[in-house]
């Protein structure tokens, strides 16, 4: 999958990225929104692994978030198991120097609409900490609903947050297609 976007391009990750990813993830603040196995201090042994890991996937669910010259960021499908096989979580994180342009709503949108294209699901979702509203508003935008208050379901950085839930199902998606034609 490459996805070229007005803000940027979501493309497989390679070997080549591992310096900027490195170098932008290894940002308290952007662990701040993130579960803990996403690491801090963010090695560039970190990011090699992270690489080769998703570069394993088959079919790649795990893609770069990238501007002409370097990988900003990251986003991705976790798919569900047994009963939850035709859902999957969604997963991003960018670099804070381009936080606030737009790119993560953008490439949020197009990501889960080719996404619903290639995977055979029925709802996306994603789960986010209850103090990141930038997220939230990035899931809104995309035409995502909020779904629900997960009262203090997580721990980040030894303090007990609620989790918010977002989810967005296929016809809802071929609906806002058809809306945008009228």
């Amino acid at each position: 999958m490459k996805l070229e976007l007005k803000t940027c391009v979501i493309r497989p990750f390679n070997e080549a990225d591992a310096e900027s990813v490195q170098h932008y993830a290894d940002n308290r603040k952007v662990w701040m929104c993130l579960r803990d196995f996403f690491p801090h201090p963010y090695s560039l042994e970190d990011a090699k692994a992270f690489i080769k890991l998703v570069s394993q996937e088959n079919p790649l669910k795990t893609f770069a978030i990238a501007t002409p010259t370097e990988a900003i960021g990251s986003i991705g499908l976790r798919p569900g198991v047994d009963v939850h096989r035709k859902s999957a979580e969604l997963g991003y994180w960018l670099a804070e120097p381009f936080w606030g342009r737009g790119i993560m709503s953008e490439a949020v949108t197009a990501f889960v609409a080719t996404a619903f294209d290639r995977f055979d699901l029925i709802r996306i979702y994603a789960e986010l900490f209850a103090n990141n509203r930038a997220s939230a508003r990035v899931l809104e935008k995309a035409g995502f609903a909020f779904e629900g208050r997960l009262r203090a379901n997580v721990i980040k950085n030894e303090e007990i947050l609620d989790s918010l839930m977002f989810g967005r199902i296929r016809n809802e998606v071929v609906l806002d297609e058809v809306d945008r034609l009228k």
